[in-house]
């Protein structure tokens, strides 16, 4: 049976958990959501079931299992569910926005292809507007969004509703093959992105220089605090382990020429090395290291060439360059994207902080009224005593 849950807006129907993949319902990865304006618009702000306050998608602490999320959202404290995607699971969320008429249920021509292609588990969005499909498998590509068609990997959460769509699987399938299909045709860039990137320099890879020399220069040079960071696994001010992989690689293909061999040869001496590196992740068979790589060569607009003076001025270009999870060198559309993503995070944290300030302030109301109501029954209560002790001392004191 399904749970209704109310609110100002509409009307969400929790799913049980038997209406959702085993794979999905068994992660601790739960949250819940509520809709808040923010510039005239609704938003989903992500709730976290165990103290009520903000959560975020980057922070496990504030993430629960299935049934405790489900039972905060049943207390009518939010709107819905959510499920948070991360580094470590192999689950992609593919979005589909405004393709679907909820008076008629029918859905748009290409919804309708995508869905048909990824062949996995589907539901409809909670507006009634879209789609979710969740697959198995990893981004193929760089871009993740284009239009009305998102691809969610890591650091991000999906509205989950349980309605799921007829003559869909009702599990999470491995559908790597078609979502590579999906981005290539839906999201990957056009062709005239396709040009500019032709037009980048060609890798070198002929540094004449032995590994301890090469990294000596990456740790001195501008950015060097940046490179050492990241060469003793620091992976700090990244939203995910594989991002940090991605900036470490994208600083060595600018030390070494673009050679892919030494780029993997070094970062495999690094502290970012993990197991993932060689586990395999394409339907070419390419490992995840092989395709890190490759996409950093591919991202990078600069190379290091010691014929060409001092490498600072060179490497400060790739320092100040904004840098994407894929290591290209981002648009000014996507830089502002990115800093809006950042202002976003601060504001949830503050809000956070400022709910959590003002339970506390309430706490410390509901504190001192419960004191203030001791003392005064201990008052009553002394009173009350030197009351029959006068009243005894007169019965009992001759007259």
């Amino acid at each position: 049976m399904f749970h209704t849950v109310s609110d100002r807006r509409m009307s969400i129907t929790l799913p049980p958990a038997g209406s959702l993949p085993d794979a999905l319902v068994s992660c601790p990865q739960w949250l819940c959501w509520r809709e808040q304006d923010r510039d005239g618009k609704a938003t989903k702000v992500p709730v976290d079931p165990t103290s009520g306050g903000y959560a975020s998608a980057t922070d496990p602490s504030t993430w629960t299992n299935f049934e405790a999320a489900v039972a905060y959202a049943e207390t009518g404290d939010a709107a819905g569910l959510g499920f948070v995607f991360t580094d470590d699971d192999p689950f992609v969320g593919v979005d589909l926005d405004d393709c679907r008429v909820p008076e008629t249920e029918t859905t748009l021509d290409w919804a309708k292809e995508i869905v048909d292609t990824l062949d996995s588990y589907t539901e409809v969005s909670p507006s009634g507007t879209g789609y979710h499909v969740l697959v198995r498998g990893e981004l193929p590509g760089d871009r993740n969004r284009k239009g009305s068609v998102e691809l969610y990997e890591t650091a991000r959460f999906f509205t989950v509703t349980g309605n799921h769509v007829e003559n869909t699987p009702t599990e999470v399938r491995d559908r790597q093959d078609a979502l590579e299909t999906v981005h290539s045709e839906r999201v990957a860039p056009d062709d005239e992105t396709a040009e500019d990137e032709n037009e980048r320099p060609a890798p070198s890879g002929n540094i004449d220089l032995e590994d301890d020399q090469l990294l000596s220069k990456a740790r001195d040079a501008k950015n060097g605090e940046k490179f050492s960071r990241l060469w003793r696994g620091n992976t700090s001010g990244y939203e995910s382990q594989s991002e940090a992989d991605m900036a470490l690689c994208s600083l060595l293909a600018f030390w070494t020429g673009g050679d892919a061999d030494r780029v993997d040869r070094l970062f495999r001496d690094s502290g970012l090395m993990r197991e993932k590196w060689d586990e395999v992740h394409f339907s070419d068979g390419s490992t995840y290291g092989g395709k890190t790589v490759k996409r950093a060569i591919s991202g990078t607009n600069e190379f290091y060439d010691p014929a060409t003076g001092p490498e600072e001025s060179v490497v400060d270009v790739v320092k100040d360059s904004p840098v994407n999870a894929a290591g290209h060198t981002s648009s000014s559309n996507e830089r502002i994207e990115s800093l809006n993503r950042v202002i976003e995070r601060l504001d949830r944290r503050i809000r956070m902080l400022e709910t959590e300030k003002d339970q506390l302030r309430s706490d410390l109301q509901a504190e001192r009224t419960r004191r203030k109501e001791l003392e005064e029954r201990l008052k009553d209560g002394r009173a009350g005593s030197e009351s029959v002790w006068t009243k005894f001392r007169e019965l009992v004191t001759p007259g």
